[in-house]
């Protein structure tokens, strides 16, 4: 037999105790969903393999003996939860059903009492005990057959009474897919039509009682308030890198495909034509007079520096004064004369421009190479998809911020639009108009959608689970049921042996 090294005997270890863990769980698992106790049994065979992998040394075989341990166990138990099945017996279930076995048993006890009674006015009726046990017999016989009618009709609805094949019984599990799409094609035809959908919207008057709510002045802060947080949350989900790539395509695409020199152009025209442009040239020319004045001694050293260096200092000096002084004095005349000749010169350079703009094909065609070279360079997109980030902090900013002006005038408009659905009958005719033909649209185009669902879910319940929990739900009341049966039929009985004495039959 091979020895087993120091180094090997914790890993083997630690295989063991994983298997075993592992088993655990599965066995939790199982009992969860309806194994009950034997799932245990799973767990201990699980736990049994374990100890065999680890002493054979395969920890893999745990996993398997667990599972197989598990299943069979949970083959004791009550029906699982299945892929698409209905859900396992919950507390309310199980309640449920001990209130239908109970009621089963009054039922059946009726049934055996009326048996006894029978019996005893028989032998009662043998003894010569009177004409009197001939009602009783009449009445208890009659029970039993209606107690006993009423047992199959009941039964038959869920399994085949005393298990015998009896055609058109266990109705529920035979006929469960037909039942499920009968159900849809109800629900389609009754709740899913047009007609339907539209006359209960119309009843219920969605837009008076939306109004009246939002009226309120709480209900329009309430929200104000989701629909912040609803703001904020979708800000959040959203991928800054993705929202920036859209931003960005979307702004460089419409300004690539449009041509922006017209309406430049037009732009332009009409500021020239109304003088708004002259309020600039105003202050160019006021900024210009205020720099000369503060920085003379830089334009006349500029000028004396730029001059030939065989012409005299003082001869240089001068000419850079008197160059000073006319440039002073022009843009000082330009600022305070309205009719100067420059600005008629400014007036005509923009209007030209203007209609260049407009209708030159050559300069349209450089301000678009112009526009196209501004966009491609980096600095621009860049700019461009940092516009997403401003608005996003901006937003969330303000929808954090109960004081916000975004806030404030959500709420605002909240209660405008209450208080104008609230008074104004032609805004809830078109509010009203706009959610029917919305509803309307939704139920009659995805209404076989939702029927089909129905049906579909139906169809993947398991039969006899489907069956047990819809008699935990109406088992009790069907077994009324046979007791009414039993106590009619005894009251049918008495009353047909009655009036067949009366008339002598």
């Amino acid at each position: 037999m091979e020895r087993t090294t120091e180094g090997e005997r914790p890993a083997r270890e630690d295989a063991h105790v994983r298997a075993i863990t592992r088993a655990r769980a599965a066995s939790r698992q199982l009992t969860g969903t309806g194994g009950g106790s034997l799932g245990h049994s799973g767990a201990g065979g699980a736990e049994g393999a374990a100890g065999t992998a680890d002493a054979s040394g395969a920890a893999g075989g745990a996993g398997g003996a667990g599972g197989a341990g598990g299943a069979s166990g949970a083959s004791g138990g009550s029906a699982p939860r299945g892929p698409g099945g209905v859900g396992g017996f919950t507390p309310a279930d199980e309640e449920r059903r001990r209130g239908v076995r109970r009621m089963k048993t009054i039922a059946t006890g009726a049934l055996l009492l009326m048996a006894t009674v029978f019996a005893l006015t028989k032998w009662a009726e043998h003894a010569g005990a009177g004409p009197w046990t001939g009602y009783v017999a009449a009445a208890a016989e009659a029970g039993m057959v209606g107690a006993l009618a009423d047992w199959f009709a009941v039964t038959a609805l869920f399994r085949h009474p005393m298990g015998l094949p009896i055609p058109h019984t266990a109705i529920i599990p035979t006929k469960k897919d037909q039942l499920g799409q009968s159900l849809g094609d109800f629900v389609g035809e009754n709740f899913l039509s047009a007609g339907v959908v539209r006359d209960r919207l119309r009843a219920v008057g969605i837009s008076s009682r939306l109004g009246a709510w939002l009226a309120q002045p709480d209900h329009a802060d309430r929200v104000t308030a989701e629909l912040s947080t609803a703001l904020r949350g979708a800000l959040t989900v959203l991928r800054d890198s993705d929202v920036q790539a859209v931003v960005s395509e979307a702004i460089t695409r419409r300004a690539t495909a449009k041509e922006v020199a017209p309406g430049l152009g037009t732009l332009l025209e009409k500021i020239v034509t109304d003088g708004g442009h002259r309020r600039v040239v105003d202050l160019v020319c006021t900024r210009a007079a205020e720099w000369l004045r503060e920085h003379g001694d830089s334009v006349m050293g500029a000028v004396a520096g730029g001059a030939p260096g065989w012409t005299p200092k003082f001869v240089d000096r001068k000419v850079g004064e008197r160059v000073y002084r006319e440039l002073l004095r022009f843009v000082t005349e330009m600022r305070d004369m309205p009719d100067h000749p420059a600005r008629g010169a400014v007036d005509r350079f923009l209007t030209d421009f203007a209609a260049d703009l407009q209708s030159d094909p050559d300069t349209r065609a450089r301000v678009e190479r112009l526009k196209n070279e501004t966009l491609a360079r980096d600095e621009v997109q860049d700019l461009i998809a940092s516009v997403w980030g401003a608005v996003r902090d901006m937003l969330v900013a303000a929808a954090e911020d109960e004081r916000s002006e975004l806030r404030i005038r959500a709420r605002a408009a909240l209660l405008s639009l209450g208080g104008r659905l609230a008074a104004d009958g032609r805004l809830r005719s078109k509010v009203d108009g706009w959610i029917e033909g919305a509803a309307v649209y939704l139920v009659t185009t995805y209404r076989e959608e939702i029927t089909s669902l129905i049906s579909e879910t139906v169809a993947g319940w398991d039969a006899g689970h489907t069956s047990k929990k819809i008699e935990a739900h109406i088992g009790r009341d069907l077994q009324f049921i046979r007791i009414n049966g039993t106590v009619v039929g005894s009251l049918a009985g008495l009353a047909i042996y009655t009036v067949a004495r009366l008339f002598g039959v």
